[in-house]
C-alpha cells in the first residue's frame, strides 16, 4: 500500500516562534512540555479541530513522532500546512530545546 511522504522536521530545527501542537495524553503533557505549545491530546484532534492554531506551519510533536506522524496526515487532509517532529519531545529535550512541567519548573525524563 502507497503512504504518502509525511513532512518533517527535527525538533532541533523547529523555530522558536513555531506554532507547536502536542498531541500526547494529559498525563505526558503534565510531566513535561514544550513551553507555549498548544496541547490536544491526539483522540481529540477531530473533536476540536477549531482549536488548532491559525496562521502558520503547525509542528505537531508527541512523545517520539509516531502519534504526531498520523495527526500530521489528519491536518494536513484538512487544508493545513502540518510537520511532523521527528523524534518528538524525547528528542526536543536532547535538542536541549526549553521544556516545562505542568507546575512550570524543569523537566526530567
Amino acid at each position: 500500500m502507497f503512504r504518502p511522504q509525511i513532512p518533517a522536521v527535527d525538533a532541533a530545527a523547529v523555530p522558536a516562534d513555531a506554532i507547536l501542537l502536542d498531541v500526547r495524553e494529559n498525563d505526558e503533557w503534565a510531566a513535561g512540555h514544550a513551553e507555549g505549545a498548544v496541547h490536544i491530546p491526539m483522540s481529540e484532534v477531530v473533536a476540536r479541530i477549531a482549536e488548532v492554531p491559525d496562521g502558520g506551519r503547525v509542528h505537531v510533536v508527541c512523545r517520539v513522532g509516531g502519534r504526531s506522524a498520523q495527526v500530521t496526515q489528519y491536518l494536513i487532509a484538512q487544508g493545513m500546512d502540518a510537520v511532523n517532529v521527528n523524534g518528538g519531545m524525547l528528542d526536543w529535550e536532547a535538542a536541549g530545546r526549553p521544556v516545562v512541567d505542568g507546575a512550570g519548573g524543569g523537566y526530567v525524563l
